[in-house]
């Protein structure tokens, strides 16, 4: 039975539904158990281990592209999580929640990855190219609504019933328990939405679309281990895949140990704000200033090529990290200071990481594009989870502000590599008749 295609209906919620889980489950749970007492090593090695499923995604996607359709994929997946979510705020009040938990965000994690598979394949499914593109800056923003909602939204609801009970752990478990309801809500939506496109037979699977005739995607014949031959055998993988690793070194530690630097109290080294504090800086403005520098670095691109701005915007990506410097050894008492900081770093990190995500692209392009930027990406998230895991360690070791010194350091060999990737400067600009269209 044909189901008509309304993307205005389905791609906002269904990216919103890409984004939350991995807000909550990278970004918030970092502010959980910092709350909830757990010490800052554990909280740099586990939480950077929630990546992992992001980093091993490409070794079973295509599962998800062979077996079943891939509106059955998102909906199974996004009802797991919202069932994990409750889960997780249920266990919390036990006195051994941490590693209960910890177990069900790895469950919520892998069910994450699995549905940004499944809703990438359904969107290139679902729409004609000339709709992708329209659309493409519609699933951005919404993916980055449903992080303003995450580190934002969620967080302050957090901070206010910590306010309303003067307990913590009540709090976030009733937090995680609206989460894990809000998802279920998304995900009852997205059943009623998203056009079923896909018509399972025994051999192939069907694909329909609004026009009269229909087409068949038949399972490729290319075996999964040759395409993920093939990406090692581009030109420059050796430097490309340095650069991929160590581009973030830097940032992977500071995402990490960020929160707990605005939450310590200023004897141990923090900045002593309240969750809600952190909720309203990084969850309003800190992501207006991420949407706003990303929608630039987009527009610069376009406009003039990815050669012309790579080195700016890495640059406008890094240099922020020196306000942190400044807060963790001077402690200003004005909490504007850290707006600023806060507003500086992530409009530099919206603009410069679109140079990253472009040189990305560029190197998955080619035959079997969408696996080879699924293990480019993966890489990405490997970069992201190893240095996350050392950085409760070595913050403890240097200190808030001599840690933040190391991270700026940090950033220097991505930096150098940068320099040595070789790609047409004019890549990622538009084309005259793109202009005019």
């Amino acid at each position: 039975m044909k189901t008509y295609n309304k993307p205005w209906y389905w791609i906002p919620v269904l990216n919103f539904a890409s984004g939350l889980p991995y807000a909550i489950i990278i970004s918030v749970s970092v502010i959980l158990y910092k709350n909830l007492g757990i010490n800052n090593e554990d909280i740099g090695i586990y939480t950077s281990l929630l990546y992992l499923p992001w980093v091993i995604k490409p070794l079973w996607s295509p599962f998800i592209d062979l077996y079943s359709t891939k509106r059955k994929w998102f909906l199974s997946m996004q009802l797991l999580i919202s069932l994990a979510f409750l889960i997780v705020g249920l266990t919390i009040p036990l006195s051994n929640f941490f590693v209960i938990s910890l177990a069900i965000f790895w469950v919520a994690a892998f069910a994450s990855a699995s549905n940004d598979v499944a809703s990438d394949g359904f969107y290139m499914l679902a729409l004609e190219k000339e709709q992708q593109s329209f659309f493409l800056g519609i699933r951005s923003t919404f993916y980055r609504l449903s992080m303003l909602t995450g580190n934002g939204l969620i967080v302050v609801i957090a901070g206010y019933l910590e306010q309303e009970y003067g307990d913590k752990q009540k709090a976030w478990s009733y937090t995680m328990i609206v989460v894990g309801l809000i998802m279920t809500v998304i995900t009852i939506y997205n059943y009623f939405t998203t056009p079923k496109i896909e018509v399972e037979t025994a051999e192939t699977k069907i694909t329909e679309t609004n026009s009269a005739v229909s087409k068949t995607e038949w399972v490729p014949n290319k075996s999964f281990a040759a395409v993920f031959a093939s990406f090692f055998q581009k030109k420059q993988i050796g430097i490309a895949l340095a650069f991929i690793l160590l581009f973030r070194l830097g940032e992977s530690q500071l995402l990490k140990m960020l929160t707990p630097f605005l939450i310590d109290p200023i004897t141990a080294g923090g900045m002593g704000l309240t969750t809600q504090d952190v909720g309203v800086i990084y969850g309003t403005f800190g992501v207006l200033a991420l949407t706003v520098g990303g929608i630039l670095g987009g527009i610069v691109i376009s406009r003039d090529g990815l050669g012309k701005w790579m080195l700016p915007m890495i640059l406008a990506m890094h240099l922020p990290i020196i306000g942190f410097i400044l807060l963790s050894h001077f402690h200003p008492s004005s909490v504007y200071y850290v707006y600023v900081t806060v507003i500086a770093e992530q409009f530099g990190y919206g603009f410069g990481f679109a140079a990253f995500m472009m040189y990305l692209i560029y190197l998955a392009d080619g035959e079997s594009k969408t696996s080879h930027y699924s293990i480019a990406t993966g890489f990405m998230a490997l970069g992201m989870m190893v240095p996350g895991m050392l950085s409760g360690y070595i913050q403890e070791y240097l200190g808030y502000g001599n840690f933040f010194i190391w991270v700026f350091i940090a950033t220097i060999p991505g930096l150098i590599l940068s320099r040595f990737l070789i790609f047409p400067t004019d890549f990622g600009k538009k084309t005259e008749q793109e202009k005019i269209n």
